[in-house]
């Protein structure tokens, strides 16, 4: 393949709305693959780091994608970038662009054209991932109980979780929201942990749905804020007057608390 045909091959995958040039450097080189200049709006590869065979083309297409979405990435912000270039909105149109190429069978994913990655991925998303997501849930059912015992004897719970687990509260209210939401352990225990922040039931239930199918985390959190951003402003105040009441509800009680506990000591 010849930079030409790349970048035909980019163009077939998503068309860019400002024009760029790619070449190849005709370089070898032991820090990057490829990097993208958004001042001139132009990919470089450096091609002499891959070799001359199907798998080697395949590895430069990877490449060159990559530095196609921050093309596009730049041309979303009207044509420049930030310093800090692999946030989750480049990450999120890296991926789709990825999609898109092997729906198209312009690009093989080169994750699974390893057997043995491949298996090794399943040991990991099977015992590791999906048994650690179990773990957690099964843990928010138990923190729950503990909840329910703490009222009955008359005892905060978030005291029972700072002095007897001496956890993070906000762990403990995360795993308990786990397990009443009763999100799918296969996503593992991180992207349940970002499940659990989704308040919407609809929202959630999408944004689980398109993690098991395959989608990247960066992706669904965009598509999740993108879907926030265009909001009902009405709606969007509605939401912050029912945070920012929870919010005064929980410093009250605090404050109660804190005044029972001066009242009580005197402070001698």
């Amino acid at each position: 393949m010849n930079q030409d045909s790349i970048k035909e091959k980019l163009l077939t995958i998503e068309d860019a709305p400002l024009e760029f040039s790619l070449v190849f450097s005709g370089k070898k080189s032991k820090k990057v693959n490829g990097l993208y200049k958004p001042d001139s709006r132009e990919i470089i590869i450096h091609n002499r780091n891959f070799a001359q065979s199907k798998s080697g083309d395949n590895l430069l297409l990877y490449t060159a994608i990559h530095e196609y979405a921050h093309h596009l990435h730049a041309c979303s912000r009207g044509g420049t970038l930030s310093p800090r270039a692999h946030t989750s909105e480049f990450w999120a149109i890296f991926h789709d662009l990825l999609e898109k190429a092997e729906a198209k069978k312009v690009y093989r994913d080169v994750f699974i054209e390893s057997p043995e990655l491949s298996k090794l991925t399943d040991v990991i998303r099977i015992k590791y991932l999906r048994n650690n997501g179990e773990l957690v849930k099964e843990m928010g059912r138990h923190l729950l109980k503990a909840h329910e015992l703490c009222t009955g004897i008359g005892v905060r719970f978030e005291d029972y979780v700072d002095r007897m687990l001496r956890i993070p509260r906000t762990t403990a209210n995360t795993a308990i929201r786990m397990y009443e939401y009763d999100l799918n352990p296969d996503v593992g225990a991180d992207n349940m942990k970002f499940l659990a922040g989704i308040r919407d039931g609809s929202d959630r239930k999408a944004a689980e749905t398109a993690l098991i199918k395959g989608k990247s985390p960066d992706s669904v959190k965009i598509a999740v804020r993108k879907k926030t951003d265009t909001e009902d402003p009405v709606q969007l105040l509605q939401k912050e007057k029912l945070r920012l009441e929870r919010t005064i509800e929980t410093l009250s009680k605090r404050l109660e608390d804190v005044k029972r506990e001066l009242g009580e000591n005197k402070w001698k």
